[in-house]
């Protein structure tokens, strides 16, 4: 379903005191949920775990290998042929066909032997989770109505973004398509699943050509299509945009790209999104120009129901729909989540002889689409009138410069009745709380519910900016890299420098200090 047009008052609901909650979209360090957790040693604990060290070692080198090998098997690379991999090394004949182009209509991907596979859980599949957790969770919170039904996982893994997709939204997944040409990957996602309750239908297949000759053509929209760390792995260009229009083809509302947040994954997010804007921009000219010899009526009733069927804007990060700033530039967009490491993650990761931190910090870079016409929404700050700190000093009352000295210090009886309840305190040995462990068993059932009883929610219009990089706090002023529209309808776009100082305005001042990379700005 297209995106419904959202009123302009609905950003007038918003307050300099309530902007900063409308503007938070970063998370702080992310837990791995408890469930998610024991589903990965389960998992471990069947498979043969000797030299898992040196496995995650030769997994993690083969993706730095994949960084470079792209380019080189873009030239070489035919349809339906296996392609060898020229950083392979020359005594490892069994690494040599893990590039694999399927089929003629361009589904790449790597292909992962058993050992792989295993490295990969313990090690990749919790940051992945994380960075999907996150990217899903602010397109469900800057699009309330969104709950997807059907649901399609490109390059689905171990089903890492599925596990994500549970977690934001718990009750409104009925159907799930699976897309992973590795059956070592689909027989990983299928044993971390056993044991869970209240799981949607589940379809795994190897390719897109076999998804859509194993369901009937009503049954190929989905609601939500993701692909996840997947884009990556095909090396030719042409290639990607026939795998990205075949997804789109299966949207039928919202699109999410997930790539690693480097140069190469900012370059091919940047690619696939200019590419689908441009073909819905293209599809759009081609009806307007149809109706062109129609009655002016019909004409207007025609084109409005076209716009709200075809068309395309970006719900993520972009703040517009024009071409990306960045684009020729020497900077990338990405964006970081900070997750808390599991055990298996502390135990088989090495650190080159540094101790290992507890945390670990996950680059991605990303792009979430939605069909239909970006709404008309007032820009949040339009209206407002802040003021300066001259100003709030000369507004101040008297009695606020005074200070009771009574309700500062706690009186006698105060501390006797906390000592009272102290001691009626039983300390218990036995149970040793964990960080990790707090507010996760309801993951699967009642997560989130605060945030969807918050009605205090950024718009999609284009009054809302991006931070990109951490801002700068120098003293009373903030600065900020800031992606944001330039125009009311978001259809161009601007990368600035943003500096708000306390003297001039205290609130936003106050705000930019809180801000974090990744949060939103408004205009």
């Amino acid at each position: 379903m297209a995106a419904a047009l959202l009123p302009e008052t609905a950003s007038r609901l918003l307050t300099p005191e309530t902007l900063r909650t409308a503007a938070k979209q970063s998370q702080g360090i992310h837990l791995v949920p408890i469930f998610l957790r024991r589903a990965i040693k389960r998992y471990l604990r069947d498979q043969d775990k000797t030299h898992m060290h040196r496995k995650v070692l030769l997994l993690s080198s083969s993706f730095e290998r994949a960084k470079g090998t792209g380019v080189e098997l873009a030239a070489a690379a035919t349809r339906g042929a296996l392609i060898d991999d020229p950083h392979a090394p020359v005594d490892a004949e069994q690494r040599t066909a893990r590039w694999k182009v399927r089929s003629a209509y361009g589904d790449i991907g790597l292909q992962y032997r058993a050992d792989e596979t295993v490295a990969y859980v313990a090690s990749r599949m919790p940051a992945i989770y994380a960075a999907c957790h996150r990217v899903l969770r602010e397109v469900r919170r800057r699009s309330p109505d969104f709950a997807p039904k059907n649901v399609l996982d490109f390059g689905a893994g171990p089903s890492s973004a599925l596990w994500a997709m549970r977690a934001v939204w718990p009750k409104s997944i009925e159907r799930v398509n699976l897309i992973e040409p590795s059956k070592e990957m689909q027989r990983a996602g299928q044993t971390l699943l056993d044991n869970l309750k209240g799981l949607p239908l589940i379809h795994s297949y190897g390719s897109i050509q076999e998804l859509n000759r194993s369901i009937e053509k009503h049954e190929r929209g989905h609601d939500l299509v993701i692909s996840s760390y997947a884009l990556g792995e095909i090396p030719s260009l042409n290639d990607r945009i026939t795998i990205v229009r075949q997804l789109w083809d299966l949207t039928k509302d919202v699109l999410v790209l997930l790539e690693p947040g480097t140069p190469q994954g900012s370059k091919i997010i940047s690619q696939m999104r200019s590419y689908i804007l441009w073909m819905e921009k293209r599809k759009c000219r081609k009806i307007e120009k149809s109706t062109c010899g129609a009655p002016s009526e019909t004409k207007s009733t025609v084109a409005q129901e076209a716009l709200l069927k075809n068309g395309a804007f970006v719900v993520a990060p972009c703040p517009h729909d024009g071409r990306c700033p960045l684009e020729n530039s020497d900077k990338y967009c990405h964006f970081v989540q900070r997750l808390e490491r599991t055990s298996t993650q502390r135990i088989y990761k090495r650190s080159k002889g540094v101790p290992l931190r507890g945390f670990e910090d996950e680059k991605f870079c990303y792009v979430a689409l939605r069909m239909g016409k970006r709404p008309e929404e007032a820009w949040p700050l339009d209206g407002m009138k802040f003021d300066t700190l001259k100003e709030r000093h000369a507004k101040r009352n008297p009695e606020d410069f005074i200070i009771d000295y009574d309700e500062q210090f706690p009186s006698e009886e105060d501390e006797e009745a906390v000592a009272g309840d102290e001691d009626s305190l039983v300390p218990d040995d036995s149970l040793v709380p964990y960080a990790s462990d707090t507010q996760e068993l309801s993951l699967f059932h009642e997560s989130g519910a605060e945030e969807e009883d918050d009605p205090i929610r950024a718009g999609l219009g284009g009054g809302w900016g991006r931070i990109i990089y951490s801002p700068i706090r120098r003293g009373k002023q903030v600065q900020m890299d800031v992606c944001r529209s330039t125009k009311r309808d978001a259809s161009e776009g601007a990368f600035e420098r943003v500096i708000v100082t306390q003297s001039k305005n205290p609130a936003l001042h106050l705000q930019a200090r809180k801000s974090l990379w990744g949060d939103l700005w408004p205009f």
